[in-house]
């Protein structure tokens, strides 16, 4: 199958093509090839961290976190759990969320969620962290900020997913935006479900890296966070070199990636999945999911 432009790249002659382009592209009804353009070839990495944040900043809300411990997902097999959620999104962004396989990931999407009682309200909170997570990530730490295209099309990106997620009421993107930040002030509190799932997630990071680096790595990490995450899982305070010297790291990623070349090949759906060796090779969607409730 060939590529799609996409994946192939646009930018053989300069590292803002690719931005000219996306500006030229209408970015509700063209918000698919914006978003896979923005997520796969002009900020991969950062998406990627970025959205490793936005489920540890679902994990500070207690009723999210409590579900999770019930479910036993993160306690048994915080990794496969990561991985899967990953590569279900990463299929619909990839692929689109209305071809074959964006249906059948959402149809894993739909039926992991279906098996509990989640509140709409806490269903659409996760979806604003997979739209302005990585939105203010980039613009603290990419290469170049987003442009209003990017935003705009990221939000459409994701509202359609909820849209066929069942969620209702979604809201406009000014809207939207202030609706996860007021979740996040309302029920941002520790509680011991947010300490133990937070725990489990810690420890699958941490592992990601050499024994001898693992422990550096938790500093690191929980340097990283907000205040108000680090008192909702319950983690110490770190020093202030800690933090600053998390936030000159992460700057120092994006002065370098500026002076890189334009990338050429998407990494949308091409990162190494540790549950699943191989991946895409190999594997089925359908071999994904929940495991049975306990």
């Amino acid at each position: 199958m060939s590529r799609t432009a996409g994946e192939r790249g646009f930018d053989p002659l300069g590292k803002y093509a690719r931005l000219r382009l996306i500006r030229r592209l209408d970015p509700e009804r063209e918000h698919t090839l914006v978003y896979r353009i923005s997520a796969g070839l002009e900020f991969p990495w950062d998406y990627t961290r970025a959205l490793e944040l936005a489920l540890f900043r679902t994990f500070c809300v207690p009723s999210i976190s409590e579900l999770l411990r019930h479910t036993g997902e993160f306690e048994c097999r915080a990794q496969q759990r990561y991985d899967d959620t990953s590569i279900l999104m990463e299929e619909m962004g990839r692929h689109g969320y209305d071809s074959q396989r964006g249906k059948q990931a959402l149809r894993m999407v739909n039926r992991m969620h279906g098996r509990y009682d989640i509140s709409n309200d806490d269903m659409l909170y996760v979806l604003s962290t997979f739209i302005y997570e990585p939105i203010r990530w980039i613009d603290a730490y990419g290469w170049r900020p987003m442009s209003d295209h990017e935003r705009t099309a990221a939000y459409w990106h994701y509202h359609q997913i909820g849209v066929r997620m069942g969620i209702r009421g979604i809201p406009g993107y000014e809207e939207f935006d202030r609706f996860n930040r007021d979740y996040e002030a309302e029920h941002f509190r520790y509680a011991e479900s947010n300490r133990d799932v937070g725990r489990y997630n810690l420890a699958m990071v941490c592992a990601w890296f050499p024994k001898p680096l693992r422990g550096i790595a938790r500093r690191g990490f929980i340097a990283g966070l907000e205040p108000a995450m680090r008192t909702a899982f319950g983690f110490p305070e770190p020093k202030r070199w800690e933090t600053s010297a998390v936030t000159a790291a992460l700057r120092l990623h994006g002065a370098a990636e500026r002076l890189r070349p334009a990338r050429q090949v998407s990494r949308l759906g091409r990162g190494r999945k540790l549950s699943y060796p191989g991946y895409p090779n190999g594997y089925r969607l359908g071999d994904l999911g929940a495991l049975p409730d306990r």
